[in-house]
């Protein structure tokens, strides 16, 4: 379902009944006649959708984390705020970009449409910069020949399905989060599609090497070996972006995430 879409012909449906009415069918009423329910209806439902309308498509939007590919930064069943404008003002709908303000950063945590099914939004963390070489061997990240900094946490035990993944905290662009790794899962990338740009990409058993393509970005889970992320499906173009994810606004079965993530 296209929210977006919606919204907006709702957004036009509303606002023709009140400008309609505004300029024509309101002179031919007497003062005392009561406005009929169309007109009712689309004059108090217009204002209403037009704030929605313009606080989703520019300033920020909620959105509702589907899986656990970001455990344990972010958990199934979070619901978050996105920045949409942090990366640069766009048109609804279209997505198009018009105001350049900022370019997505190595650890930010991004929303964007997923590049095999667009009308799919995706949640991942931002590794790998538009010319980058980002490599992904036996579990280790590396970045333009230098491997990123992590250091031992406890183990995290998975509440849902108890089992206990390694756990390190790791410094990706002056950014420190967490990330989980099973032992027991291959390093290699088992399912790779033929994606645009495949040729950047080399797979080997101990993982990928890619050359992030410009105007392009190499994202990943924090849950590493439960996602299915730029390894798999290749690169996110920079016109897929929606927005920098922020703040856990609701869980419904922990109400103490709520602000803990930024």
């Amino acid at each position: 379902m296209n929210f977006p879409l919606i919204l907006f012909v709702l957004l036009v449906v509303t606002g023709i009944v009140w400008l309609v009415d505004l300029l024509w069918f309101k002179k031919q009423r007497g003062k005392s006649d009561k406005d009929p329910w169309w007109v009712e209806y689309g004059a108090s439902f217009f204002p209403v959708i037009l704030v929605v309308f313009v606080l989703r498509s520019f300033i920020v939007e909620p959105f509702r984390i589907p899986s656990d590919s970001m455990v344990p930064t972010l958990l199934n069943g979070d619901f978050i705020l996105v920045n949409k404008y942090t990366y640069g003002v766009r048109l609804p709908i279209i997505n198009k970009k018009v105001l350049a303000i900022n370019e997505p950063q190595r650890g930010d945590v991004m929303v964007f449409r997923f590049p095999e099914d667009p009308s799919q939004d995706y949640i991942k963390r931002v590794i790998g910069l538009p010319g980058d070489t980002v490599a992904y061997q036996d579990k280790r990240l590396t970045i333009n020949g230098k491997e990123i900094p992590v250091e031992a946490r406890d183990d995290y035990l998975h509440p849902e399905r108890l089992y206990y993944s390694a756990q390190f905290e790791e410094n990706l662009g002056g950014v420190t989060h967490r990330m989980l790794n099973d032992r027991d899962a291959p390093a290699y990338v088992p399912d790779a599609s033929r994606f645009p740009g495949r040729d950047k990409c080399k797979y080997n058993t101990a993982g990928v090497i890619c050359q992030v393509p410009e105007g392009h970005y190499f994202v990943m889970g924090d849950n590493r070996d439960n996602s299915r992320d730029s390894r798999a499906w290749g690169f996110v173009p920079e016109e897929n972006i929606v927005g920098k994810a922020f703040f856990i606004w609701l869980n419904f079965s922990d109400w103490s995430r709520v602000g803990s993530f930024k």
